[in-house]
This record gives structure tokens, sequence and C-alpha cells, in this order.
């Protein structure tokens, strides 16, 4: 059976000197392990899975610590409302279901419009009749309703170019993964391990990229992830030593998926501490994916010098590694490019002028129920200003936010899936007897129907293609016998 190594340190035993505890990126001693072990297993230390730091083979992971004693934060309470659980799904009908929903985030906006639609009303019946005519309501309406329909049709362009990007993003991952594992060629000997661990690491890199580009989307400036770190760690890079630094310093992450990277007015910020991270640090903090796209280019320039990659294939290497490029700035415009603040301005008021006049021109009609009237109308036209705001950014980690850990994980395993077996040659899996060449026509194999002669073959295809009747479907539900009869399928091999 097969061990297989993965090159990451240990993290230092309970109760060890800090100073003792490997630095990212340092040489650490590999460990083997069994492929049909139990990954669930633990030696008492919660991080480790068979002596070995958790990492992206175990994307299932309950506990979510880093390798290098970072820890990611959880979502408490009230807090899983507001971010992305997609193995959580809910039984109720969608009219009340609460994940996804904008309802959390209305309870201090609906409660404010209560109270205030509470005090026009008690002041309208024991003090002072403050209701006026409600043909506001309808010159307001059309307003309002052209305001957050534009604002509605801005915030989900942004949302689907974020996604029309991604799935570019994996297509073309996986196109440039194909090239590269099985157009490289494998030399005999100790070259042939040379090349396939240069292929793994180059497919690892591509990886990275994706997760780096998750990272920088979401304001996230580290490279001690723990789905980035264990693949990139040994690069120099630009972040490696800062974030080294700033992660032993602070032992957190400067991120809380519950704080949006989301201004109060439609422009991006970073999230909790990442700012200040960005702005103290000497080093250019935010081009980790361009980085890793040169260290990709630089493995296509290896393979094209060595032979190993026929020119061919070297071109579609390079277009895939520009559409990577253009992926990256492609997904900058989405986020750095929100609806201008004057407009985002403009529609807050209008909405609000409109929700605090409800109360005034509902009073005369509905009395003591304007408070209840008020808050439903409140809902609607916040609620509809909310959903805009929050898919604006389709990067993020609210519920409405694109999936993108489950991208990545996708990505990894079809990657894991890819390398599980050698790149498959042509005369391996084509010349074999159970590949029924001429199927359904014939049963005979491959290495049967090469023996035969061309003419054999192109009288048994002009055969195939004048039968009227396939063996396997039947395209009428209901087949009279008489014309059954009249083209019977083939009983026997040709």
């Amino acid at each position: 059976m097969v061990a297989f190594k993965l090159p990451w340190a240990h993290r230092p035993a309970n109760g060890s000197a800090a100073e003792n505890a490997p630095l990212l990126g340092a040489p650490g001693k590999p460990h083997a392990t069994n492929r049909n072990s139990n990954l669930h297993h633990e030696n008492g230390n919660g991080n480790y899975v068979n002596g070995l730091p958790r990492s992206r083979v175990r994307w299932e992971s309950p506990t979510r610590h880093l390798s290098y004693g970072v820890q990611m934060p959880q979502a408490p309470g009230v807090s899983r409302y507001f971010i992305q659980e997609p193995n959580r799904r809910s039984r109720l009908p969608v009219f009340l279901q609460l994940r996804g929903s904008v309802m959390p985030k209305m309870i201090f906006k609906t409660a404010f419009v209560a109270v205030w639609s509470a005090l026009v009303t008690t002041i309208s019946i024991y003090a002072y009749d403050l209701s006026i005519n409600n043909i506001l309501l309808t010159v307001l309406g059309v307003v309002v309703g052209l305001a957050l329909s534009f604002r509605s049709s801005t915030a989900y362009d942004r949302f689907s170019d974020g996604r029309k990007y991604w799935a570019l993003l994996t297509q073309t991952c996986r196109d440039l993964a194909r090239v590269i594992w099985v157009s490289v060629e494998e030399r005999s000997g100790e070259q042939g391990k040379d090349d396939v661990l240069g292929k793994l690491t180059a497919l690892n890199l591509i990886l990275a990229f994706t997760i780096a580009l998750k990272h920088k989307l979401r304001f996230e400036p580290l490279i001690c992830y723990e789905d980035l770190t264990g693949l990139i760690g040994y690069l120099d890079t630009f972040l490696k030593e800062q974030n080294l630094l700033r992660a032993n310093q602070n032992g957190n992450v400067p991120h809380d998926p519950r704080k949006k990277a989301n201004g109060a007015h439609g422009l991006q910020f970073p999230a909790f501490g990442s700012q200040k991270l960005i702005r103290e640090s000497e080093k250019p903090l935010e081009q980790l994916p361009l980085e890793i796209l040169n260290h990709i280019s630089a493995y296509i320039d290896y393979v094209s010098k060595n032979g190993t990659l026929v020119s061919t294939h070297q071109g579609e290497c390079v277009s895939a590694v520009a559409t990577l490029n253009e992926v990256l700035t492609g997904t900058e415009r989405v986020l750095e490019t929100p609806l201008p603040a004057a407009y985002t301005i403009a529609i807050s008021q209008i909405t609000w002028v409109y929700v605090l006049l409800l109360p005034f021109q509902l009073f005369s009609y509905l009395g003591w129920i304007t408070i209840p009237g008020s808050i439903v109308g409140a809902y609607i036209i916040l609620g509809l200003s909310a959903i805009g705001e929050e898919v604006e950014n389709p990067f993020g980690h609210d519920a409405n936010d694109l999936p993108l850990d489950y991208y990545c994980e996708r990505l990894a395993r079809e990657f894991s899936v890819m390398t599980a077996t050698p790149p498959p040659r042509y005369n391996e899996f084509a010349e074999r007897e159970d590949n029924y060449v001429l199927y359904p026509l014939s049963l005979s194999g491959f290495t049967e129907w090469k023996t035969r002669s061309m003419t054999d073959i192109r009288a048994a295809l002009r055969t195939n293609a004048a039968l009227d009747t396939p063996i396997f479907t039947i395209s009428s539900p209901v087949l009279e016998e008489e014309e059954f009869d009249q083209h019977p399928a083939p009983t026997q091999t040709v």
C-alpha cells in the first residue's frame, strides 16, 4: 500500500515553549500515513490527525484550528444567521426561514419604526391630529419604487459578474491542471520522480491561486490560513515574513466573519483588524495571487525548456495563466467599483423619508393599526434596500454571498481525483477487449475488431447507421407490435 507524506511541520506539543514552534515554511520532519488509515483518529491534540496537522486532506474537519497556532473565529449564537453554512438546511417553509433572510438585520430598523409610529399615533389620538393627505403615498411610492429597482438591479449585476468570473476561474484551473497532469511528460528513473513532484507542485499553486484570491477579496491579508499555509508556506513572498510575525504576536487571524467588508455608503472597507494590518505593513500585502501566478509561469517555462511539455500545449498554458490574471483583474473591478456614494445616499434618504411619513398618512384610515401597518411597510421598503446592500459584494461571508469556500474545496477534491491515478495513455485504456467500439451493434472488443479488415469495419458502421430502432431506447411511449417486428434489434454480435 502506498504511503503518503505531507511535508508540513509539527505544531509544538502542549506545554512546550513558544519559541520552539516551527516557523511558517520551515522544514519539518515528514510523517507517513497509510491511505486506508482512519483520518478521524486524533492523538490527544485536536489539531492533529494521525500525527499530522489538519489540512485540506480533511475538509470536513470538525475543528477550525490552524497548524501554526492561528485560530479561526466561530459563529456563536445569532451570528450563525448572518454567515454562510452550506451544510445546514432548514425544514421550514421558505417564507418562515431566517437563514439567508435580511430579517435579523432589520430588527433595529423595524423597532425604530415601531417606536416612531407609536409616538405619532399616540400624539394624534390624545393631543393633536398629525394625519396628512395620503397623496404622498402615491407620489413618493413611484420614486421609491424606481430607486429600489435601480439599487437592486445594479447590486445583482455585480453579484452575477462575480459568479461569472469565478466560473471562468474554475474552468481555467481545470483546463490548466488537466494539461499539466496529462501533457507534461514523465521521464524514467529519478527524473520521473522530479516530473511527478513538479506537476503536483504546479497543481498546488493553481489551487493556492484560487484560495489566495478568495482571501484577497475578503480583505484577509494573511497566508497562515488552514486552507492556504500548506500550499504556499515554502514560497518567498512579501506576505510570508510580515504575516508570520503578526500571527505569532497576536495569535489570531484578523478576520471576523460576522463583520461585512462593506462600508456604510456602499464603499468597500477591510473587515475587522485587516485595515490596520495593511496600513501598518511595510510590504505589499494584497498581491499574493499575482505572486503565485509568477511561480506558475516559472513552472511552465521550466517544463518548456526541459522538453517535457511540447510546444502545442505551451500556448494553452500561457493562455490559461493570462485568463487567471484576467479573472484577478475582473474580480477586483467588481469589488472596488460599488454604486457611487451619491446614489447610495440619495436612495437611503428617499426610502427613509417615505418610511417616516407612513404613520402620518395611514393614521386617518387605520387608527391604532397604523403601528403594525407602518412596521410592515417599513420592513418591505427597507428590506429591499438591505438586500441590495448585501448582494452588492458577492465575495464576503454573508449567507447570500457566493460560497467561495465550497468552490475552492470542490476544486481541491477534483485535483485529488485527477492525481489519484497516473496520466492516462491511449494505448492502455483503448486497446482492450471490453472496449465495445461498435456498441450496441456489436459486443466485440477493440482487439477483435483490430484483427478484421477495414472493409468489415466500414460495413459494420453502415449497418449501425441503417438501424431505425436503437437497442436501448424507444422514443415513443407506445410502440405497436407490428412496427416493432419491422425493425427488430440485433441480438448477435457482428
